[in-house]
């Protein structure tokens, strides 16, 4: 059981002030514990896919993070550069102000630019759920569905607040068949991914992914 929660965890250091070594620390642990991916800024794919060569752990990075106000055209640069340089997955935050101001075809139309971008890597869509209603909520997941997306993300940890059960159950039940969930930010406990799990998250991105997995060993390490 200890295994299958680790492989639904993104093990995630987006810290401005990161460094190259604490990187090389996180692809180290995300081998030893079998994560199913590490989250980093654009800056770090290359380093992080050198140093997961081979071993299962998929490269996750972000675009247009952590505000999503960038143009459509440096979103897809970002997508387009993180995918040469190795990136398996893609975290894209949308435009928030537009989804807020009604404009559908410009959410839309912008996760779909960023979809072909990637050529062919996962893409998930950061909604920033502490920033909007549950309408709101509820009509991203359709348009990222609709865009060719491959999750919905809650949260990029940055603004107000992070996953909670009622988002993570409202975005599986908006999402339709074919999208997933991830839900992240605030996922610091074994109880608390085992009930996001529960309500329908896919993948659960954190910063605490070895407390929740020594959590489930009695506190002993592997």
């Amino acid at each position: 059981m200890t295994e299958s929660i680790a492989r639904y965890i993104d093990h995630t250091l987006l810290k401005p002030e990161a460094t190259r070594a604490e990187i090389v620390k996180l692809c180290a642990e995300a081998k030893k514990y079998r994560f199913a991916a590490v989250c980093v800024n654009p800056v770090f794919v290359k380093t992080a896919r050198e140093q997961l060569a081979d071993s299962g752990v998929k490269v996750c990075t972000v675009i247009g993070f952590p505000l999503g106000a960038t143009t459509t055209a440096v979103k897809v640069f970002e997508a387009a550069e993180a995918a040469d340089n190795g990136a398996d997955e893609l975290d894209m935050v949308i435009n928030i102000g537009a989804l807020k101001g009604g404009d559908e075809a410009y959410v839309a139309d912008e996760i779909a630019a960023v979809v072909e971008a990637a050529r062919g890597r996962i893409v998930k869509v950061i909604l920033e759920t502490g920033l909007l209603s549950d309408r709101e909520k509820a009509l991203a997941c359709r348009l990222a569905a609709k865009a060719g997306a491959h999750f919905v993300k809650t949260s990029t940890g940055f603004g107000p607040g992070g996953a909670t059960i009622a988002d993570v159950r409202l975005m599986r039940e908006s999402a339709g068949p074919r999208l997933a969930v991830k839900a992240s930010g605030g996922v610091r406990s074994r109880e608390a991914a085992l009930e996001m799990i529960g309500a329908g998250a896919s993948r659960i991105g954190t910063s605490s992914g070895i407390a929740i997995i020594e959590s489930g060993l009695g506190g002993h390490k592997t």
